[in-house]
């Protein structure tokens, strides 16, 4: 069986990740913080793409644990662009990256797996990672990853907190960005809860 993927992350009320500048912003208010610490103690795996590497060089880690302890962190990089001082790559756990066949590299410290000839082939992937034991995915970005993985029908879970802040701007990435679709095609979810954190409130879906 599959990994249960459930993405998770917070937005602007006016639905921005982050500014024009594509760098992080804190959104997420200091009770949300404690509820996404939770989450990530209570899953296997966290996951994030090449663009979330580069821009907010996370190191997708639990503090107070050691390697055998933390999740596995993923990364989808297609092109194999991740650079060698990634915090992704600081050793405190264990790393698996995922590249197309046109990707020759191999990082000291992390296991690196061709997965599709040009973009990483999503549903093996996720193979691959039940393969390993790996039973719950917390996805944490980007946009592009995020639409990617709704496109294929691989999300289970979408958590997304809304915070007290209006970001604007016409290139302002969103929780889920990739090339979008028609009204008329838009994913639908299942309403599973909602929540208020702070000056926020945290909305829970699922796949119908």
């Amino acid at each position: 069986m599959n990994p249960r993927v459930i993405v998770n992350c917070a937005m602007s009320a006016d639905g921005k990740i982050a500014g024009c500048d594509r760098r992080q912003t804190r959104i997420s208010t200091p009770e949300d913080m404690e509820r996404v610490k939770a989450l990530r103690r209570s899953v296997d795996a966290i996951m994030v793409g090449v663009g979330t590497v580069l821009a907010d060089d996370p190191h997708l880690t639990v503090k107070g644990r050691g390697l055998d302890e933390n999740p596995v962190r993923v990364v989808i990089d297609s092109r194999g662009r991740t650079p060698d001082s990634a915090q992704v790559l600081d050793g405190r756990a264990r790393t698996l990256i995922f590249h197309g066949e046109g990707c020759d590299r191999q990082w000291k410290d992390a296991e690196s797996f061709v997965c599709g000839p040009d973009r990483v082939d999503l549903r093996r992937m996720l193979d691959i990672l039940a393969e390993k034991g790996i039973a719950t995915l917390m996805v944490e970005g980007g946009g592009e990853l995020i639409a990617s993985l709704f496109d294929e029908d691989l999300v289970d879970e979408y958590n997304v907190f809304v915070g007290p802040m209006i970001i604007g701007g016409r290139s302002s990435p969103t929780p889920a960005d990739g090339e979008g679709r028609e009204g008329k095609d838009a994913i639908r979810l299942r309403f599973a809860g909602m929540e208020v954190l702070g000056e926020g409130v945290l909305l829970r879906y699922l796949r119908i």
